[in-house]
């Protein structure tokens, strides 16, 4: 069983296990005061198991799925019989530094409380943006032609991101988003570079660079 799919199907199971139980979520919610007054550092992690509902949880695990897969088969050509156990530890790091910032932002918030693997999944979806920057890549249901180069796409998702971030409004954690993409690709620069002959970075640059030569 690949790494994604066992991810998927824990999550899966927790997500489901916990709706509509309000104990269960209280136990695993990211709390930043429970972090801070009891030191229940282990939110940072146990919020990427549990989602709002079924959209938010089938939304997640949708683009886990689909690029989770490509990113841990790309890990596994880089790194060889390290890429499995590199792509599950950028996975569940990326859960506990994604939500760094939003942590100092409302660290004494009884207010503010956050669940989900969006922050985990979007060091996924960068990752693989790094890797195949060229690729193209939209909005789920517009047409083709509306699908961009991976790298654009991803440039606009950080400033929309940042710019939904601003203004403080709806139920996302777009800090979370932003954070998990870039540490996603920290993650995988600086592993490639202690584990891997290939040259993470170099690459990526020559394919930016072979795109703005074509024109």
């Amino acid at each position: 069983m690949s790494i994604t799919l066992a991810i998927i199907i824990l999550t899966c199971i927790i997500s489901i296990s916990a709706l509509n139980k309000e104990k269960l979520i209280d136990d695993l919610i990211f709390y930043p005061p429970a972090i801070t007054h009891q030191k229940q550092y282990y939110r940072f992690l146990t919020c990427g198991l549990i989602h709002a509902d079924f959209l938010h949880l089938g939304f997640n695990m949708y683009g886990l799925y689909i690029f989770g897969t490509a990113v841990e088969g790309m890990f596994t050509q880089i790194f060889y019989e390290k890429g499995k156990l590199l792509y599950l530890l950028m996975y569940i790091t990326a859960l506990f530094f994604s939500l760094l910032p939003t942590y100092t932002k409302h660290k004494d918030d009884s207010n503010y409380r956050s669940l989900g693997a969006s922050g985990a999944v979007s060091a996924v979806i960068f990752a693989f943006i790094f890797l195949d920057p060229l690729r193209k890549m939209g909005i789920i249901f517009l047409p083709q032609q509306f699908m961009i180069p991976g790298f654009i796409f991803g440039l606009l998702y950080i400033i929309l991101s940042s710019y939904f971030d601003k203004r403080g409004q709806g139920n996302i954690n777009h800090s979370a988003h932003i954070w998990g993409g870039i540490y996603g690709i920290v993650f995988l620069v600086l592993t490639g570079y202690l584990f891997s002959d290939y040259g993470v970075l170099q690459e990526f640059i020559n394919k930016i660079q072979s795109w703005f030569s074509s024109f």
